[in-house]
């Protein structure tokens, strides 16, 4: 399921006219004045009158504009590529800017293994920017093609920058090829056909991924889970011939200093259950395991660069289907840890799955406890397709803003409002699944912080992110995002982990 792709990230000086190959990235910026280059690699005389020509040759510096010309013969590659960076105040991009451009640039030259990327880099953060744009944007997923593509993601990435000789480019070119990793593994799965992706085989490819990393995977199968009283998932799994799991990921460092608890939605498939979806795009709904994925892809970052923070990683994975076992409006199940919940809707099922690993990730009583799941079409409604919802304890949730806003994802911090909770009361159980729809994502998440537990009688600091809409990309590609499944979270909560080791 997750293919074994691998890109390589170099560094060399600016002056990349004896660097052999297929092309050369240069980036155009829009101005007042019309396109202008921005810090050429070419001498003087050639960077002129290329800067003379890009009005009459159609280019504007747009973003996602990628021109290829004939290489200069100063240069020992075959292409020169101009690709569009927008506005920019000054000579300098600010850093998702050059993202973007450098991964736009990857995306469109599929087929090329070799390329530089002569962007205006003079730091470690800006060269490390660019590196992360080409490694999220040098991206395929053919496995389900009968024949093999004729054009391939690019296999290596040469950074030109002036940080080339800094101490700490190599650390920062080396987190950015596991940050690349762990996106392209999520976009697999993502991608991968819910007859091939269900519950068993999710929880499968997780020891498969994770075994040459210091983490150790616990599956807790469909007859552990009835017996420990996960009501949650075995209720909304039971509609299904493919039974639930519950996979637990731990990775404890000798020297950590914080605990972090990731709880992630994986509902292989989400038919809405007896309250059936409509038909349209329904297929869109192999991307509801976007969160467990992204919990995955984020633990096995965090291992990998061996941060010293102990992470407990829950993917709460059922399939949502309205078999003649499923679940009925109607139904009362008794979730993990005893609170009760009146089912009003079945198509409200993330929020079970995600109530039983909150449960089972408070007993640990860590410091943090994040859930990320594709959770409300309520999000899309507030927020578009391309900014994530983040809701709970307000330190965690600014931090998690903060930490979105240094890695260039789009996340907005939204409140818990205290009269959505009354919308969730039922006349027969402890609380219902659906509540008020005006506003409904933080109603969704006022049911999930019913399940966070307390330590010492004080809530565990908590947030929830809600990444319906930007998991899924079923428009055209943008920047260094592709068509499907996109891994957005994974930077935001790999920075956050960061945040936590330097405390």
């Amino acid at each position: 399921m997750i293919n074994a792709s691998e890109l390589k990230l170099t560094a060399v000086s600016p002056d990349v006219r004896r660097v052999a190959a297929q092309a050369v990235v240069v980036a155009v910026a829009q101005s007042t004045d019309g396109p202008r280059l921005l810090g050429s690699p070419l001498p003087k005389a050639e960077a002129a009158a290329l800067q003379e020509s890009l009005v009459s040759l159609g280019i504007s510096g747009a973003p996602d504009e990628v021109v290829r010309l004939p290489a200069t013969d100063s240069l020992k590659a075959g292409v020169l590529v101009l690709s569009g960076i927008g506005r920019v105040e000054g000579d300098t991009p600010d850093p998702e800017c050059l993202r973007r451009a450098a991964g736009s640039a990857a995306r469109q030259l599929a087929g090329l293994s070799k390329v530089v990327f002569a962007f205006p880099t003079p730091t470690v953060e800006l060269a490390a920017a660019v590196a992360e744009g080409v490694a999220l944007g040098a991206y395929s997923f053919p496995n389900h093609r009968s024949k093999a593509p004729e054009k391939f993601p690019l296999t290596e990435g040469v950074i030109a920058t002036g940080a080339s000789a800094h101490k700490s480019l190599p650390a920062a070119l080396r987190r950015a090829a596991v940050i690349g990793r762990a996106v392209r593994s999520i976009r697999d799965l993502v991608n991968t056909a819910p007859n091939d992706l269900y519950p068993e085989s999710f929880a499968s490819e997780t020891r498969t991924v994770t075994k040459s990393l210091p983490l150790k995977v616990t599956v807790f199968d469909e007859k552990r889970l009835e017996k420990d009283g996960y009501g949650g998932i075995m209720g909304v799994g039971k509609g299904s011939a493919r039974p639930p799991r519950l996979v637990k990921i731990e990775y404890t460092p000798a020297k950590a200093g914080k605990h972090l608890a990731l709880v992630g939605k994986g509902i292989t498939f989400d038919t809405g259950g007896i309250s059936l979806k409509p038909p349209a795009n329904m297929h869109h709904m192999k991307s509801d395991m976007a969160g467990a994925a992204t919990v995955l892809g984020t633990i096995s970052a965090i291992a990998e660069l061996g941060l010293p923070v102990r992470t407990t990683a829950w993917l709460c994975l059922a399939e949502n289907m309205p078999g003649g076992n499923a679940a009925r409006p109607g139904d009362v199940f008794t979730m993990f840890g005893g609170k009760t919940v009146e089912i009003l809707n079945t198509d409200a099922e993330g929020r079970l799955v995600m109530a039983d690993g909150l449960v089972a990730a408070s007993a640990e009583k860590p410091d943090v406890v994040i859930d990320i799941a594709t959770l409300t079409g309520a999000q899309m409604v507030a927020l578009g397709r391309r900014t994530s919802g983040v809701m709970g304890d307000n330190g965690i949730r600014d931090a998690l803003v903060s930490a979105a806003e240094a890695t260039g994802e789009s996340v907005w911090g939204m409140p818990l409002p205290e009269e959505l909770r009354s919308s969730l009361d039922s006349t027969v159980a402890d609380l219902a699944n659906a509540g008020d729809r005006n506003g409904g994502m933080m109603t969704a998440a006022v049911f999930l912080e019913e399940f966070v537990g307390e330590v010492d009688g004080k809530k565990i600091p908590w947030a929830h992110i809600d990444i319906a809409g930007p998991a899924f990309n079923d428009v055209a590609p943008y920047g260094y995002v592709p068509k499907n499944g996109t891994g957005a979270g994974l930077r935001t909560l790999l920075a956050y982990a960061e945040q936590l080791a330097a405390q």
